[in-house]
């Protein structure tokens, strides 16, 4: 284990302040001082069809799980007002007028800056981390928190993609990562990108926000384990694959 993340700078948003748990002075091995986690990044423009990567319509927030800002989650009548411009999205989005948006949908709709769609695999987990009535879908309040959501990450992935090219590639992931505060091998940011583009070792927006997120996750389950915050854990088989799968905390 390469280290951990300490203290992102200003310029990340979403990171909570403080330290770990019992880490002396805050941070994590191979973390900045003063602690804290990327959580979700600050706002701009979306990620929509018709906009892409350069000037898209208004973006998401995220916001449906304790680890993100919080969006209300019931259906329509009785909710506080929805942006109408959030509301016209909605319904651009919503083909069956079903009044909710699969992954199916929300597919559709999202592009990456090379206008290829968002991957299945980003849909899914973006629908699963905002539908607080676990319906399968999101409704317009749980949209109206996804739209923030999408919208703050394209701002920083717009950050970091210096050379404005609609990807991140090697260098300004590393970058990336360590203004964050983590401290990983360059090895292990080579197998990342291969993970996702082979030929390329590239990301696109939707294959950022995937990694980040899975990177926050599998992290925090390893440091609840790392009892002397050392950067090191002993775990058991079964509770490794349920870490993996996302089926243990």
């Amino acid at each position: 284990m390469s280290g951990y993340p300490g203290a992102p700078p200003s310029g990340y948003p979403g990171a909570p302040g403080g330290g770990y748990p019992g880490a002396p002075g805050g941070g994590y091995p191979g973390g900045a001082p003063g602690g804290g986690y990327p959580g979700a990044p600050p706002p701009q423009q979306g990620g929509y069809q018709g906009g892409g990567y350069g000037g898209g319509a208004p973006g998401y927030q995220q916001g449906a799980r304790p680890a993100y800002s919080g969006g209300p989650g019931a259906p329509y009548g009785g909710q506080p007002s929805v942006d109408p411009q959030i509301a016209q999205w909605f319904n651009a989005v919503d083909s069956d007028r079903s009044g909710q948006i699969d992954a199916k949908e929300l597919q559709r709709a999202l592009v990456n800056g090379n206008w290829t769609n968002f991957s299945e695999e980003a849909c899914r987990m973006m629908i699963e981390m905002f539908d607080l009535d676990r319906s399968g879908s999101i409704n317009i309040h749980e949209f109206a928190s996804l739209f923030k959501y999408i919208n703050d990450w394209k701002s920083l992935f717009e950050r970091i993609d210096r050379d404005r090219s609609g990807f991140i590639e090697e260098p300004e992931l590393r970058q990336a990562l360590e203004q964050m505060g983590y401290r990983f091998s360059p090895t292990f940011i080579s197998n990342l990108l291969a993970k996702y583009d082979a030929r390329g070792r590239r990301l696109t927006l939707d294959n950022f926000i995937v990694s980040n997120v899975q990177i926050k996750r599998l992290t925090d389950s390893f440091r609840s384990r790392d009892k002397e915050m050392r950067g090191q854990a002993t775990l058991q088989y079964e509770d490794f694959i349920g870490i993996a799968i996302g089926a243990h905390k």
